[in-house]
């Protein structure tokens, strides 16, 4: 949930997040730029994923490396990140945040050189594990200081309470930092001015939560989130006039005494997920009309979930996953008129699915999966129009989806699988125009998958239905998709393989375990292979060879041809398909004789039983984890090179010709292995022991 706080705090409170404009009339001096330079040369420039999705994805913070505007010779005051005075051109303010700075942050580093520096952003950058530096300390006119997500570890120093200008605090989300007793207690008393306070993730499970008490009343916002904290946390913080946003999520040992909400209270972001408390105290949440956030996961509600939640008018968000929620919830739930977000995710819910959750007009998210809900879905849910995600997977729901309503417009996750929902596919489903993902698996739909009209899907699970009829030629025209997986139906007809060729995002391929028959044009050029493919799971498909589809695949890391009538030797050129990548083959239940060597480097699932090869046994890589080679014609010695594979942990010889004597050395993989079966063979010699 830390992902969705970082979204709900740069929209509740994006003032914390806003970027320094650069700015100033004269041109800054050069000690300082030459500070900065020194700074920049301190990091190299990585792309991380964090960057990418903490920033980009969520904030609205373009990542991308601001130090490369940094240039010798010219004026820092026009660098990205970078804000001077007007007056004197002194570098006043430093926004590094999501700028792909990578390394060990330097002790010495000459950032402590800029000693009128106000503001200081460096969060989601990575500095390896690096302490921070207790020179932090002599920045005492630094009011803004965001450290969070940077891969700081060790003990926030103490030094840190020297900077008592401080309005906005954030160390947040760099695990593997603690605090201090005494460096806490001290920073509390000196931050007198403070409105702003991320502390989530370090850990202070030493920590008495009272020291927070001594906060200033003036505070807005304080973020304690999985900080280990223990004990009783002090009621007087709700009594703060000004506080927006409490946070004290995630540690499962603090409690809070009972109190009663008060109405004057200016609260729009609260989460007690995972924690302990009354929950008597939720009968007063009504009183908190200006909340927009809620977070009450992890917890039990004995009497069921208080009617005094569905007072919130102004509530946004509420999360109440990973709970118990006996006695299910209040009929009055559809007076959330500004809910958004509403989740629910395996929080022990039973029966039908609320009516009056179709009476939640603003809803976009929507999550009940996990839980023990049954009968149909209401037509009035699905008929919100606002949906952009729907999740009831993993319930007992069953009947048809409705066909009534309109399309969806902005949908764009659809989660319904391992329910008992029966039926024809609904027509809006052909045709929301934002429907990205489609989770439908282990149902009971039947009838004919028809022609879609969107274009926009990118993931199709369709498997394990009662689905008929031939593939839909539309399917080859949805060139954003990357997973298709329609195994276990009954869907027929001829498939030339080539046409998925058409796709060139997908990654997964699934048709297992129907009526169809797939071709392989043997003439089909290698330059319509598959670039991104890593799935390709065809068991049970008719196949007669290898097809050629396969060709050229560099990246294929899952391939499953069993149950097939491939005949012959595995040819030449399989040696190249995912050489370095390949992971799992099953080619089994075929009739192929002839097998030269296993080149793929990585493999560690290999599955050849049932076929007709015959010759030595041949060993795989070292990396091998499942080896089964049973009912084939293989004779010959086992050679002890099988115990070069340390993780060998199922081992099946059964069924061959194989003869000598068992090698000693699977007794030296009596930690690894868990199944070795050499039944029927020539063996001589004594039996290990296993």
């Amino acid at each position: 949930m830390a992902s969705y706080l970082f979204l709900c705090l740069f929209l509740f409170f994006p003032h914390l997040y806003a970027s320094f404009s650069s700015s100033g009339s004269q041109s800054c001096s050069h000690p300082e730029a030459a500070s900065l330079i020194q700074f920049k040369n301190s990091f190299s420039i990585t792309q991380t994923d964090d960057a990418a999705r903490y920033c980009n994805d969520f904030s609205g913070l373009k990542s991308y490396p601001k130090t490369n505007s940094w240039k010798e010779g010219t004026d820092c005051c026009s660098w990205d990140g970078v804000t001077c005075d007007h007056l004197n051109a002194h570098v006043i303010a430093l926004d590094l945040s999501c700028s792909w700075l990578y390394g060990n942050f330097p002790s010495n580093t000459t950032l402590f050189l800029l000693p009128h520096l106000q503001k200081l952003n460096l969060a989601h950058n990575d500095f390896n594990y690096s302490k921070i530096p207790s020179e932090f300390g002599r920045f005492t006119s630094l009011f803004f200081l965001n450290l969070s997500r940077t891969r700081f570890v060790g003990e926030v120093p103490s030094q840190v309470s020297h900077l008592s200008k401080l309005v906005s605090l954030d160390l947040s989300l760099n695990f593997g930092q603690t605090f201090d007793e005494h460096a806490l207690e001290v920073l509390v008393h000196n931050l007198t001015e403070v409105r702003h306070i991320f502390l989530d993730n370090i850990d202070m499970s030493s920590i008495n939560p009272h020291v927070f008490m001594n906060l200033s009343s003036s505070l807005r916002s304080l973020s304690l989130g999985s900080c280990n904290l223990q004990g009783k946390f002090p009621k007087n913080i709700f009594d703060f006039p000004n506080l927006n946003l409490l946070n004290l999520g995630g540690n499962q040992n603090l409690n809070l005494d009972l109190l009663m909400f008060n109405r004057s209270s200016n609260l729009e972001y609260l989460d007690l997920s995972t924690m302990s408390f009354y929950t008597e105290l939720i009968d007063s949440v009504g009183n908190l009309q200006a909340l927009q956030y809620l977070d009450l996961s992890g917890n039990s509600f004995l009497q069921g979930l208080s009617v005094s939640i569905t007072n919130l008018s102004s509530l946004e968000y509420l999360s109440i996953s990973d709970a118990n929620i006996f006695g299910g919830l209040p009929d009055s739930m559809g007076n959330l008129v500004s809910l958004k977000f509403l989740y629910l995710y395996r929080s022990n819910l039973s029966g039908p699915i609320l009516k009056s959750l179709g009476n939640l007009w603003q809803i976009t998210y929507l999550e009940l999966s996990q839980n023990q809900l049954s009968g149909q879905i209401p037509f009035l849910i699905l008929n919100l129009k606002r949906f952009e995600y729907l999740g009831i997977a993993e319930n007992s729901l069953e009947g048809s989806i409705p066909d009534e309503v309109t399309t969806f417009p902005n949908l764009i996750s659809l989660y319904l699988t391992d329910n008992l929902l029966d039926g024809k596919l609904p027509s809006w489903f052909y045709t929301a125009p934002s429907l990205k993902e489609i989770y439908l698996c282990q149902n009971q739909f039947s009838g004919h998958i028809k022609e879609f009209q969107s274009k926009s899907l990118e993931w199709i699970e369709l498997e394990d239905n009662k689905l008929q009829g031939p593939l839909p030629s539309s399917i080859f025209q949805l060139l954003n998709l990357t997973h298709l997986s329609l195994s276990s139906n009954n869907l027929s007809g001829v498939i030339e393989l080539s046409m998925f060729s058409n796709l060139p995002n997908l990654k997964h391929l699934d048709l297992s375990y129907n009526s169809l028959s797939l071709t392989s044009n043997s003439t089909s050029s290698v330059n319509h292979i598959l670039p991104n493919l890593t799935n390709l799971i065809l068991s049970s498909c008719n196949l007669g060879e290898f097809p050629q589809l396969l060709k050229g695949l560099k990246s294929l890391e899952r391939l499953d041809l069993s149950y097939n009538r491939i005949e012959g030797k595995i040819p030449q050129w399989m040696q190249e398909v995912g050489h370095d990548s390949l992971k799992y083959l099953n080619v089994s239940h075929n009739s192929l004789t002839e097998v030269e060597h296993f080149p793929w480097k990585n493999i560690t699932v290999l599955h050849l039983s049932f076929n007709l090869i015959r010759g030595n046994l041949l060993i795989p890589a070292s990396t091998i984890n499942v080896f089964l080679v049973s009912n084939n014609n293989f004779n010959g010695e086992v050679s002890s090179l099988i115990c070069n594979a340390s993780a060998l942990g199922i081992l099946d010889l059964s069924y061959n010709n194989l003869s000598g004597t068992i090698p000693q050395c699977f007794g030296n993989l009596s930690y690894s292995l868990q199944f070795l079966n050499l039944q029927k063979n020539k063996f001589v010699g004594a039996k290990c022991n296993k």
